[in-house]
């Protein structure tokens, strides 16, 4: 799935959960100021699992620092779509979340100020405005202060219930795994295991699009990256994570 694609899922996942407007779950609910900026934040945790793509769309989102991190991530995780597309990636994205959101400092005016979780979301955020094109690559300068001024909001925020982080960044990273999952690449679901399918498994087309020859696990459902069928998927994606948005903004106005 393409990197903005990617973004919109993440941002519309966390309008579904987070949202207490109309047309959303509300499984987690926060204030309209935590679902907005939630959803940039959840949209850039969208793109960490490609976080091991060392030539990628975030390496080049906030230089030179994108570029030592996706470097770092890939040779832990074994390449692209790999380590950080597995079962292993959720926890371990959300437990680095919640360990970095216990990082923090009081403040007189604003109380406990969370810094581990502005320092994530400085990261975050450059990946989504990257993927919305929002910024370019030699642009970096732009790219460090919108996305630092973005997690100032982010930080402040936080100071006085920081829980949402982890379950931003969890959902981010979900909903990249499954995204890819429904493409014709498929994803190292049980990684590090890599099971392969049997010899007859090849002989039975539909089976073969499932456990491919790689020990990926695939449901193609959108066939190759880029396809029409992404593009049909993302239009009403993209639509209904603008509507969370603008009805937090509202919320906000009122």
């Amino acid at each position: 799935m393409m990197g903005a694609h990617h973004a919109a899922c993440g941002a519309a996942a966390w309008v579904a959960v987070a949202g207490s407007v109309p047309y959303t779950l509300g499984w987690y609910p926060v204030s309209n100021s935590g679902l907005l900026v939630g959803s940039v934040v959840c949209a850039g945790a969208a793109l960490l699992p490609d976080a091991d793509h060392h030539s990628g769309t975030i390496s080049q989102s906030l230089p030179p620092l994108s570029r030592w991190v996706t470097r770092g991530v890939s040779a832990v995780s074994g390449g692209h779509r790999n380590g950080t597309h597995s079962l292993l990636a959720v926890p371990v994205a959300t437990g680095g979340a919640m360990l970095l959101g216990l990082v923090g400092v009081h403040s007189e005016t604003f109380g406990r100020i969370a810094i581990g979780a502005g320092l994530l979301s400085v990261l975050l955020v450059a990946y989504a405005l990257k993927a919305f094109r929002l910024t370019k690559e030699g642009s970096w300068l732009r790219s460090w202060a919108l996305a630092i001024t973005v997690s100032v909001a982010v930080t402040l925020f936080s100071s006085s219930r920081w829980e949402w982080l982890p379950v931003c960044v969890g959902l981010g990273v979900a909903v990249h795994i499954v995204g890819d999952m429904l493409t014709k690449g498929g994803v190292s679901l049980l990684w590090p295991w890599e099971p392969r399918p049997p010899r007859w498994w090849s002989d039975v087309p539909v089976l073969n699009r499932v456990w491919l020859r790689g020990g990926n696990l695939a449901l193609p459902i959108l066939g190759r990256t880029g396809s029409a069928r992404e593009w049909a998927f993302a239009v009403p994606v993209s639509l209904y994570a603008s509507y969370g948005a603008v009805a937090a903004v509202m919320g906000m106005l009122d």
